[in-house]
């Protein structure tokens, strides 16, 4: 069976859910391709959203919100 490998995907964590919809804003602007999730409980059993999005793009996301955010954090899923 030949065909693409399921891609990586990366969640972006902020303290807030005000902080998630304003990435989101950043991001859509951008035209990065992400998509708001619930925290995954393997992470925090607490209730909230973050952003999923594919690995190839944590570069990108990082240099376009850098300057917008003081904390944020990425982890692998």
């Amino acid at each position: 069976m030949t065909g693409a490998a399921e891609p990586v995907y990366f969640v972006l964590l902020f303290p807030s859910v005000s902080h998630v919809m304003k990435a989101e804003k950043i991001l859509l602007k951008e035209e990065i391709p992400i998509k708001i999730i619930p925290v995954p409980k393997t992470i925090s059993s607490d209730c909230g959203v973050c952003i999923r999005f594919e690995e190839k793009l944590v570069k990108k996301i990082k240099s376009i919100l850098e300057n917008h955010f003081e904390t944020m954090e990425f982890r692998k899923l």
